[in-house]
């Protein structure tokens, strides 16, 4: 651990890598979500099928499964600005040609589907190179404060990207495209412009010891083994966001705006809490604190499930986003620190994939229970199964929940 002074969120600002990092992860992070709005309201347009607009989700998590250790591999192999650069590069390119496409009318379902698996290589690839680029530019003993402002930027593109993708596609549906593609050539611009120390070379080959090294490496870690999988089983359970659209309607009796609202609350918490720990970094008993953010997150989860009242279930929502946010940075650092440089793209990759897959599975989970038993005992039951998980994981990795310090 270092006694190194972490420097301020203004000084981080000030400094010209992070603030570069800052801004092309901010750019990347808006084009996601203008992506997301444009591609399914257009593939809904053309074909009125809620399985084909389901499907959107699937193309675009299958690179990331099929990649898994190939994009890991390479975001310590190479260097990782350049990885990331490449990645909006292809992005960029993906989104012009939907954009001309559009623009011709020429865009056909198939085409959609395929720039959309594009899309989804470029991120399986440029993820675990991010998140692994993060701590190489950050100053010694900042990492926490760093990733809380990182986080914060994502939350702002999170609450105002879609209403600008939906703005852009109302007033003309090539228009995000073309933003997006804008976008993207800045992000990778600023991207390559980072001044970062040359890693070491990898070696020539790839070997299956190369590949899997990160699988290893957190098997044999107990405290990352249990970061993630606490990350994967509490959204796994706690994916009740996929449940909005039956709240608002059903049982809050509220219309789209109301539902707007709803999907902005977790955000809205997020971005205060980033807010809190841009100035208050975690400094102790930052294992037991993780924990206890998980466990405040179930419990706003049952009390959203059984809310009536929109002013409550909107305060659930945010505490529920605050308490992610404090869980995320936490999960975030450890794992970065608790990883050696030349395996962090690796251990990344996996991570990512677990991120991917509880947040997509969670959606499934809590649309089959809903089919099941109701919205409101789905969500219930996420709620304390959140809890239920995070209490036993306390008892499954004391090392874990024994962490006093991350830096």
């Amino acid at each position: 651990m270092s006694s190194t002074v972490p420097a301020s969120a203004p000084a981080l600002i000030r400094q010209s890598s992070f603030l570069f990092f800052l801004l092309s992860r901010s750019l990347s992070r808006f084009s996601s979500q203008i992506a997301g709005v444009a591609i399914g309201w257009q593939i809904y347009d053309l074909t009125g099928s809620a399985f084909d607009l389901g499907m959107v989700g699937l193309v675009q998590f299958l690179p990331t499964a099929l990649l898994l250790f190939l994009a890991g591999h390479a975001a310590d192999r190479f260097a990782r600005k350049r990885v990331v650069a490449l990645c909006q590069l292809a992005e960029a390119l993906t989104a012009l040609f939907l954009a001309a496409s559009t623009f011709a009318g020429t865009l056909t379902e198939l085409q959609i589907f395929v720039a959309t698996f594009v899309l989804g290589i470029s991120g399986a690839f440029e993820s675990p190179a991010l998140s692994a680029l993060l701590p190489e530019i950050a100053p010694q003993g900042s990492l926490q404060r760093a990733t809380a402002i990182s986080s914060g930027a994502a939350q702002v593109a999170t609450i105002s990207g879609p209403a600008l993708g939906g703005l852009a596609y109302a007033f003309a549906p090539s228009l995000p495209y073309g933003i997006i593609t804008v976008f993207c050539l800045l992000a990778a611009i600023v991207m390559n412009a980072i001044p970062v120390a040359q890693q070491a070379p990898g070696k020539d080959e790839p070997t299956s010891d190369d590949l899997f090294a990160g699988i290893r490496f957190i098997r044999n870690n107990p405290a990352i083994l249990g970061t993630i999988s606490l990350d994967l089983f509490a959204v796994l359970l706690g994916g009740v966001t996929a449940l909005l659209p039956i709240y608002a309607r059903d049982i809050l009796f509220t219309g789209p705006l109301g539902l707007g609202i709803l999907r902005a609350a977790p955000a809205v918490g997020a971005l205060a809490m980033t807010a809190v720990l841009a100035r208050h970094a975690i400094s102790r008993r930052v294992g037991m604190r993780m924990f206890q953010a998980v466990i405040v997150f179930g419990a706003a989860t049952v009390m959203f499930a059984l809310s009536h009242w929109m002013w409550l279930s909107v305060l659930s929502l945010a505490i529920l986003g605050a308490a992610d946010t404090v869980s995320v940075v936490i999960r975030f650092s450890l794992v970065q620190l608790s990883t050696p440089n030349e395996m962090r793209g690796r251990v990344g990759a996996v991570n990512f994939l677990f991120i991917n897959a509880s947040n997509q599975l969670g959606q499934f989970e809590s649309g089959i229970t809903a089919a099941l038993f109701g919205a409101v005992p789905a969500a219930v039951l996420g709620g304390v199964g959140t809890i239920a998980i995070a209490l036993l994981w306390m008892k499954l990795f004391p090392s874990l929940r024994t962490v006093e310090k991350l830096e």
